[in-house]
């Protein structure tokens, strides 16, 4: 089986194109493929499941083997592949049910990723502590706390929310600190990956909460540990998400795992 190993930011994927697979892919399979000691290693797995020209079907895999409904830096490195595949600079990323539109402007992907829900603040009892977070989804669901990204507190919190009753399929965490009209530093807890250096969606959902909480402007220069994002929101909260994705290299595995 041959695999493309990407990144945006930091945040790895491995891509498996149509063709690759003898047999369909199993959570095992995923976990197997993910993990850094024993399989190839990424923070999840990008199946591309169908290719019509300058359109594709993605299927998301997190590398704890459960399924994600979107990714903004997995849509940008599939946006990027397939661009170069198709030599269309304007390409169709299909996720999770939705059609995402995505221009790709040399090492930068434009992503349109369409309308935020943000809902009103709420707190959770974790116990020991009562945290306040503002929901927000971008098709998949997060919480967004303002808080010091420390990386201490982001991994004593997040798993913490992530699992927290009130988010049966559980969440992505978001720890923000507001440094300017149009700047924000975040930390990203990951569901199903835990600690990542940059996550797509998590920089949507936490610069579309600062702006309807009126903490920033559009657009917003997010800050993560791998790097910086450019979210657009604008009135509707339709937003737009600009970065790069880069290929590492490609890997050929004598024979699929289990």
């Amino acid at each position: 089986m041959r695999l493309s190993k990407w990144h945006a930011l930091g945040n790895d994927y491995l891509l498996v194109e149509p063709g690759e697979l003898k047999a369909p892919l199993t959570p095992g399979a995923v976990r197997r493929l993910c993990d850094y000691h024993y399989g190839v290693g990424s923070d999840g797995l990008l199946e591309i499941t169908a290719v019509d020209g300058a359109s594709a079907h993605v299927r998301i895999w997190n590398p704890d083997g459960s399924t994600a409904e979107l990714s903004g830096n997995g849509a940008r490195i599939v946006a990027a592949w397939l661009a170069r595949r198709s030599g269309q600079e304007h390409v169709t990323v299909r996720v999770g049910g939705r059609d995402t539109k995505a221009e790709v402007r040399g090492a930068q992907i434009v992503l349109d990723v369409g309308h935020v829900q943000v809902d009103a603040p709420e707190r959770i009892d974790l116990g020991d502590e009562r945290v306040e977070f503002i929901p927000v989804s971008v098709g998949n669901p997060h919480a967004v706390i303002r808080r010091e990204p420390e990386r201490g507190e982001l991994r004593r919190l997040g798993p913490r929310v992530e699992r927290h009753g009130r988010f049966p399929e559980r969440t992505n965490v978001q720890l923000v600190r507001v440094d300017g009209k149009h700047e924000l530093t975040v930390g990203v807890w990951e569901r199903g990956a835990g600690e990542t250096l940059a996550s797509g969606t998590s920089a949507v959902a936490a610069a579309s909460a600062a702006v309807v909480q009126g903490w920033c402007e559009s657009p917003v220069h997010v800050r993560l540990p791998g790097g910086e994002l450019l979210v657009e929101v604008d009135d509707d909260r339709r937003a737009r998400l600009t970065g790069p994705a880069e290929e590492i290299c490609t890997v050929e595995l004598p024979e699929e795992p289990t």
